[in-house]
């Protein structure tokens, strides 16, 4: 199987694309699974997080939270995309909708079960604050999809615009909420022109500007260096997520410490770039890895949180477990969280296999909007055995088909919105 993926892969394509975009989908779900704890007290459930008892953890944070890669990757294949469309007579309208269809297909379901799961939790009695808890928790990806699907929106004004820009508006909001008093509200406008930085990077890679290793670094050193600078100096939180009880967020809305930090994440993506292109090329069951993990990015983006609720409450019979169900307040419990990933894994395949068909079906819209040189697909025939006559999915936000016959969802590749 692997083989037959990388023989079918169209030697033009960009490999390392997709792996960065597997990359920062699994950082992102490890990272809430590591510092996401449902603490079981009195009968309800609580959100709490072991960065809050040991501050001194704040680092695994920095190698897991990594949406700015995913909004790097994201404003490079939107702008080769609509790029591509305009050149084949694509009509903004069809090329917007296709992208879109693949976002909130699969969030509109998850939205529909579990408004079908807080009514049936708080008509069985279920106490309201843990019933708040879980639906909060479930539904915190949504966020991304909000900002990610107005960017796109606005994919054709930001095609030209430099990064500095929206860097600006985020070092002026930080300095009027912490410099001068201002108002906290005003940090929200950073939740557009934090993640502008990473998605207008990605619209500057397109347009070949950051092509030499000197970008990479620029981006990496300059990054690095500002972060510390802000967490050392100005008072940012060391950690780069949300901790319960903090004063000040990194990441909600977002802060200057990271953007800086998403900066020097940008720049090790783009030096990794012909590393894993170079690997990608040698390992076919990497390649072909990455290759199920895209097709499948924002099915596993929308339920990871579920998957861990779902273990969680399945093992509430046992009683409170270590590291499932007690405070993260010492080593012990991180130990204890370790051991419990294999089994919100296991969850995860689960819904994954339950709710891909939302990501995976391809509407009329999505096929009249197909896009790109960046969106092929990736097709091998039906092992020996498999049912035949199974009807192709689509790799990425509108893909155009390349080769034929039927292919099964593990033998096509695409681009991600």
């Amino acid at each position: 199987m692997a083989a037959r993926i990388d023989s079918a892969t169209p030697a033009d394509r960009d490999r390392a694309v997709d792996a960065l975009r597997a990359c920062a989908i699994l950082g992102v779900v490890l990272g809430h699974w590591l510092v996401t704890a449902l603490v079981s007290e009195g009968g309800t459930l609580r959100t709490d997080s072991p960065l809050r008892a040991l501050p001194w953890l704040a680092p695994v944070s920095w190698v897991f939270q990594t949406l700015a890669v995913f909004f790097l990757v994201g404003g490079h294949t939107a702008t080769a995309g609509l790029a591509s469309a305009r050149a084949r007579g694509v009509p903004y309208r069809r090329w917007l909708a296709a992208r879109l269809a693949r976002l909130w297909r699969p969030a509109a379901a998850m939205l529909a079960l579990w408004t079908v799961v807080a009514a049936l939790l708080l008509a069985t009695g279920a106490e309201f604050t843990t019933v708040r808890t879980l639906v909060k928790l479930a539904l915190s990806p949504l966020w991304f999809l909000l900002v990610f699907a107005g960017l796109t929106a606005a994919t054709p004004l930001l095609t030209r615009l430099s990064p500095l820009w929206p860097l600006a508006v985020v070092l002026h909001v930080d300095l009027v909420r912490f410099g001068l008093g201002g108002p906290s509200w005003l940090g929200w406008v950073n939740v557009a022109a934090g993640w502008l930085v990473p998605y207008t990077l990605g619209a500057a890679w397109t347009r070949g500007e950051l092509e030499g290793r000197r970008a990479g670094w620029a981006l990496l050193a300059g990054g690095a260096a500002a972060t510390a600078a802000l967490v050392a100096g100005a008072g940012y939180p060391a950690s780069m997520v949300g901790v319960p009880g903090a004063e000040v967020s990194n990441l909600n809305p977002p802060t200057l410490a990271a953007v800086a930090f998403g900066l020097a994440q940008c720049g090790g993506a783009l030096l990794l770039r012909g590393p894993l292109r170079r690997a990608m090329r040698r390992r076919p069951v990497a390649w072909a890895g990455v290759a199920v993990a895209n097709l499948s990015a924002m099915t596993v983006f929308l339920w990871h949180q579920t998957a861990l609720m779902a273990a969680t409450a399945a093992a509430l019979p046992a009683g409170p477990l270590p590291g499932l169900h007690t405070r993260p307040d010492d080593l012990r419990w991180v130990a204890a969280r370790l051991v419990w990933l294999p089994l919100f894994a296991l969850g995860l395949v689960v819904c994954r296999s339950a709710f891909h068909g939302f990501e995976s079906r391809r509407g009329r819209t999505e096929r009249r909007g197909s896009t790109g040189s960046d969106s092929r697909v990736v097709r091998a025939r039906r092992p020996a055995g498999a049912a035949a006559g199974g009807r192709p999915e689509p790799a990425g936000d509108g893909p155009e088909p390349v080769g034929k016959g039927p292919a099964t969802a593990g033998e096509e590749v695409g681009r991600r919105a």
